[in-house]
């Protein structure tokens, strides 16, 4: 049952969460979102326990702050793998698997998104690691829909691949349009997911699985479904059902 397109958002406050969590699911799902709430919390130790674990982590920071200050994160980002080796006192050759995604803001600009491109293009050939999926945020799932959101959000998706990034986080409301103006291969990531009979809370911009995989989402990121559930390996794979 396991399928590459789900994405867990791990909100959580603490290492044993993660562990709890990432123990649970494991059998169905590979890739973990690591937000700001659990790197705050917890910090590069979410990454390496979910490394560790042999799973993908998908880095949202959304970075966003002058070139240089983006690109500089950006290149600590990439070597993060190399950096929890080193802390943890092994010897041996790294994991050449690296970060699997990582977030930057489109309203940084033309100039800060090509800085963390060539920082981070830069830092895996150095490092010897696997270039992490670089996508830009557009607007985010929590503001509601009006007029000139799609709008907005397409010139964002235009912008960050004219700088050069692998796609862009957007709503499952945009995911169709923006699939039919830049491409099948511009990655889109979808947040916003919410099964059938969920509850929306602070998202506006929501749709199904079904919904966003049929308008071209690459990648649904799910959070307080699964991670809230009572049993959280059943509703993980409900949604895998759907997706399928």
């Amino acid at each position: 049952m396991k399928n590459n397109k789900l994405i867990v958002a791990l909100d959580v406050e603490s290492l044993e969460k993660v562990r709890e969590l990432v123990e649970k699911l494991s059998p169905v799902v590979d890739i973990y979102k690591v937000g700001s709430q659990l790197f705050t919390a917890c910090g590069p130790g979410a990454v390496r326990f979910i490394m560790a674990k042999g799973k993908k982590v998908f880095l949202d920071l959304k970075y966003h702050d002058i070139p240089n200050t983006v690109a500089k994160a950006i290149e600590a980002a990439t070597g993060l793998s190399i950096a929890l080796e080193r802390t943890m006192g092994k010897q041996s050759q790294p994991s050449s698997e690296g970060l699997f995604m990582l977030t930057v803001h489109t309203s940084g600009g033309e100039e800060m998104l090509k800085a963390a491109v060539e920082a981070s293009t830069k830092a895996a050939l150095k490092l010897k690691v696997k270039k992490p999926l670089l996508v830009g945020v557009t607007v985010l799932t929590s503001q509601g829909g009006s007029d000139n959101i799609q709008p907005l959000v397409l010139e964002r998706a235009l912008l960050a691949k004219k700088s050069g990034l692998d796609g862009v986080v957007a709503s499952p409301q945009e995911a169709r349009m923006i699939r039919e103006k830049l491409g099948k291969d511009f990655i889109i990531v979808t947040p916003g997911i919410r099964p059938l009979g969920s509850d929306a809370a602070d998202q506006k911009r929501i749709a199904t699985p079904a919904e966003a995989i049929k308008a071209g989402s690459n990648f649904l990121v799910v959070g307080r479904p699964i991670v809230e559930a009572k049993d959280p390996l059943s509703a993980a794979k409900e949604i895998l059902e759907e997706i399928d």
